[in-house]
C-alpha cells in the first residue's frame, strides 16, 4: 500500500509539472490582452475606458456617415469624457431621489416610439438589430435617455418662472411681425343707396342688406350672391378683389379688417354709396393656426410601495370592464379612485385641450382613440391611466397659438440657461478625477 501511494504521488507530480510547463509555454506565446480600466472617477462612481472608446467610435461613425469633419482625437476624447461625466452626475442624482424607469414604463415608451414610426415593436426591433445594436443595448440606452429627461425636467423646471408680461410682450411682437406682409383676398357686396335717399329707400336697402347677410351666414355661395345682389365694381367677378395689402385697399376695407380671419363676414357697413358686406376669402403672409382640440377624461393610478405596477394596471382593466358593462360610470370610478386631484373631483374630466399639451404617452393614446372609446390601461411618466375620448373639434387658435408659442420660446430659452446652470452646479459640487493618460486630471 505504501509503495502504491508513493507511485501515485510521483505520477501526480509529473502531471502537475507537465501542466505548469504547458501553461508557461502558452503564456510566453500569448499576445498580451489589455484589460479594461477606470478612465474617470465621478464621486463614488466610475467611467470605464471602454465607455469612452465606444462613444468616440460612435461619434466617428456618425460623422463619417454624415460627411462631417471632426477635431483631433485628443479634442474629441475630451468632449466625450465631458459628456459622460455630466451623464453620470445626472444619473447619480436620479438614483439619490429614487427616480427609476421600470421595465413597464420602458415598454410603454418603446410602444409609443413604434407607433410614431408606424411600425410594430418587432419591426422596430428588427431595424435596430440590423443597424448593429442589440435590442438589450437599445433598451438600456432608451432607459437612460428617459431618466435624463425626467431628472432634468424635475430639477430645472422648478427654477423657471415666466411672467404674463413676458408672454404678452413676445406674443404681440410675433403678431406684429406676422402682420407686416399680410395680404387679404376680399369678397365685397354693395347694396346701393341712391343719393339723398328717402326714408323708404333707405329702409328698403337696409332690409335687402340684412337679407343678403343672413343668406351668407346660412352658407350661401358668396360669388353667386354677389353676382345676383351686388352693385359693386367687382360684381361680375363674384365680388372678389384680388389679394391686397391693407395699405393698398380702400380705406373702408382696411378699417374693418384689423384682426380679421379667413371666413369672417363683416357688415353691413354704411357709407355714402350704400351698405357694404365684406367676407375675408383668404389671408396670406400671416401664420394662422387651426387646431384640433379634444375633450377627454381619465383615471390615474400611481404605483407605489403599496400599489405595484401590475396591480395598478389590473385595477384599471377592471374599471374599464365595469364601465363597458354599465356596472359603474366613468365619473363614479374617477371620483373614487383617480389620483389626479385636478380632475378626480370632476369625474376625471380634463375639458377641451390640444392633445400636445399632455405628456407624449397620454397624447399618443388620445390620438389613437375614436370618439366615445376608452383606452386600454397605459403607462405615462405620471402613472397608469385609462382615458376616454369624449369629443373633438377644430378651432382657429392663432391668437392662442401665438401666446403658446411665446411661452414656449421664453420657457425654452430659460430652460436651456437654467439647465446649464444646474449642470455647472452639479459638476462644481462633485469629485471628478480623470486618470492618466486619458487626459489631465480635472476636479
Amino acid at each position: 500500500m505504501k509503495e502504491a501511494r508513493i507511485l501515485w504521488m510521483k505520477v501526480c507530480n509529473r502531471l502537475i509539472l507537465g501542466f505548469l510547463a504547458l501553461v508557461l509555454s502558452h503564456s510566453a506565446l500569448a499576445i498580451p490582452q489589455q484589460l479594461d480600466r477606470v478612465a474617470v472617477q465621478v464621486n463614488d462612481g466610475i467611467i470605464l475606458q471602454s465607455e469612452v472608446n465606444n462613444m468616440v467610435a460612435s461619434v466617428k461613425a456618425n460623422a463619417k456617415a454624415a460627411g462631417q469633419k471632426l477635431p483631433s482625437d485628443k479634442a474629441l476624447t475630451t468632449q466625450v469624457i465631458d459628456r459622460l461625466i455630466l451623464t453620470r452626475l445626472q444619473l447619480q442624482m436620479a438614483q439619490r431621489i429614487g427616480l427609476h424607469v421600470g421595465d413597464m414604463q420602458l415598454d410603454q415608451a418603446i410602444d409609443n416610439i413604434a407607433k410614431e414610426q408606424k411600425l410594430t415593436v418587432p419591426q422596430m426591433r428588427s431595424q435596430i438589430e440590423k443597424s448593429g445594436m442589440s435590442w438589450g443595448q437599445y433598451r438600456e440606452q432608451l432607459r437612460e435617455e428617459i431618466t435624463l429627461g425626467e431628472i432634468q425636467r424635475i430639477q430645472v423646471q422648478r427654477r423657471i418662472q415666466v411672467s404674463p408680461q413676458e408672454i404678452s410682450s413676445l406674443a404681440k411682437l410675433i403678431k406684429d411681425q406676422g402682420m407686416k406682409n399680410v395680404e387679404y383676398q376680399i369678397g365685397h357686396i354693395l347694396i346701393e343707396v341712391p343719393n339723398n335717399p328717402t326714408s323708404e329707400q333707405l329702409a328698403a336697402a337696409t332690409k335687402r342688406a340684412d337679407i343678403v347677410l343672413k343668406r351668407l351666414k346660412d352658407g350661401a355661395d358668396f360669388r353667386q350672391t354677389a353676382i345676383a345682389s351686388s352693385a359693386g365694381p367687382k360684381a361680375l367677378e363674384g365680388g372678389v378683389w384680388d389679394y391686397m395689402n391693407i395699405n393698398e385697399m380702400p380705406t373702408l376695407f382696411a378699417e374693418v379688417l384689423t384682426n380679421a380671419k379667413k371666413g369672417d363676414i363683416i357688415g353691413p357697413i354704411k357709407s355714402g354709396a350704400g351698405f357694404h358686406i365684406i367676407k375675408v376669402l383668404g389671408v396670406r403672409g400671416q401664420e394662422t393656426k387651426e387646431v384640433e382640440e379634444v375633450k377627454s377624461r381619465h383615471i390615474l393610478l400611481k404605483p407605489s410601495p403599496i400599489l405595484s405596477e401590475d396591480r395598478a394596471k389590473a385595477m384599471l382593466e377592471q374599471f374599464r370592464t365595469e364601465i363597458l358593462d354599465h356596472k359603474a360610470t366613468f365619473a363614479e370610478l374617477a371620483k373614487k379612485y383617480s389620483e389626479d386631484p385636478g380632475s378626480a373631483a370632476k369625474g376625471g374630466e380634463l375639458g377641451w385641450a390640444e392633445p400636445s399639451i399632455y405628456v407624449p404617452a397620454f397624447a399618443n393614446e388620445l390620438n389613437t382613440l375614436k370618439v366615445g372609446q376608452i383606452s386600454q390601461p397605459f403607462r405615462s411618466s405620471h402613472g397608469w391611466h385609462i382615458v376616454q375620448l369624449e369629443a373633438k373639434r377644430k378651432t382657429d387658435a392663432t391668437e392662442q397659438f401665438n401666446t403658446n408659442r411665446a411661452h414656449q420660446l421664453i420657457f425654452r430659452r430659460k430652460f436651456n440657461e437654467e439647465l446649464q446652470n444646474w449642470l455647472d452646479e452639479l459638476r462644481s459640487d462633485a469629485y471628478i478625477h480623470v486618470m492618466e493618460p486619458t487626459s489631465s486630471n480635472r476636479g
